[in-house]
């Protein structure tokens, strides 16, 4: 199938889904949790199995008893701690910044080792664009769920993004892997080998992406409301990786490889 073809056509629906996440994030913003702003977060247990959780601005234990107390008031029985927590204000900005190092440093060893593995910073790069593609769809679906449906930035959110960089990063090498494969010793348009290499390596992909998202969504509609959006990160981060990979990465490799086809046909007709 000749999926280069349309290469302009993915890149063109990525561009639209960042613009539209960059538009929330600037427009609507975040949903920030305790994790970052710094506060307390209580969650109980009530009497019909469900979970209620409190958060806001940090509380004693005479304040902690006391809401629960008024919550027993209201459902009529007796609910359990399952979990209280203080965030102290000063953590929160440390903790930005060290989230904001962990995904810089991390890009940066994708790119430099793929550019090593492949002898080529056009890997390289190619797979470090399609991974920041993949973070930023996901912060920027946070920052529309945030605000229509209460969704977190908080502890887990960061552990999300960070599994989401293996995750695609590792369906990258699977497809660069082939196109080297197809390469070596051989001269041809760089369009045709991607296209060989997206066909013979796309069933897998799919099954592979499939039988993670099968699981995550057992978790969203399963898990509770501690991992809920923990999984739909992941969720959106395994969708997003399984497309950008293919469709995204690869084809910034081929354009790439065109247009230098091009300049050095330039030069040499000159």
């Amino acid at each position: 199938m000749n999926w280069m073809k349309y290469r302009w056509l993915y890149l063109l629906l990525s561009g639209s889904l960042i613009i539209f996440g960059i538009f929330s994030m600037v427009n609507w913003g975040f949903n920030i949790g305790v994790d970052f702003t710094g506060g307390s977060r209580l969650e109980y247990r009530l009497p019909d199995g469900s979970v209620k959780t409190f958060k806001g601005a940090s509380v004693d234990q005479v304040q902690k008893e006391g809401i629960k107390a008024n919550l027993e008031k209201e459902v009529g029985g007796t609910v359990t701690e399952i979990k209280f927590e203080n965030v102290g204000p000063a953590v929160g900005p440390e903790t930005i910044k060290k989230t904001i190092y962990a995904l810089l440093i991390s890009a940066i060893a994708i790119l430099l080792w793929i550019a090593h593995q492949f002898k080529s910073i056009k890997f390289g790069v190619s797979a470090t664009l399609a991974t920041i593609h993949d973070i930023l769809v996901v912060i920027g679906s946070f920052s529309i769920l945030g605000h229509f449906f209460g969704a977190e930035l908080d502890f887990l959110f960061v552990t999300a993004v960070l599994t989401i960089l293996s995750f695609s990063v590792h369906d990258t090498i699977v497809v660069f892997d082939r196109i080297r494969e197809m390469r070596k010793g051989r001269m041809g348009d760089p369009s045709e080998f991607a296209d060989r290499a997206i066909s013979e390596t796309m069933v897998r992909s799919i099954n592979n992406s499939f039988t993670i998202i099968f699981m995550l969504l057992a978790l969203i509609l399963l898990g509770g409301d501690t991992i809920k959006w923990f999984a739909v990160a992941l969720l959106v981060g395994t969708v997003s990786g399984t497309y950008s990979s293919p469709f995204v990465a690869v084809s910034i490799l081929v354009t790439w490889d065109e247009l230098s086809r091009r300049i050095k046909s330039g030069k040499n007709t000159k």
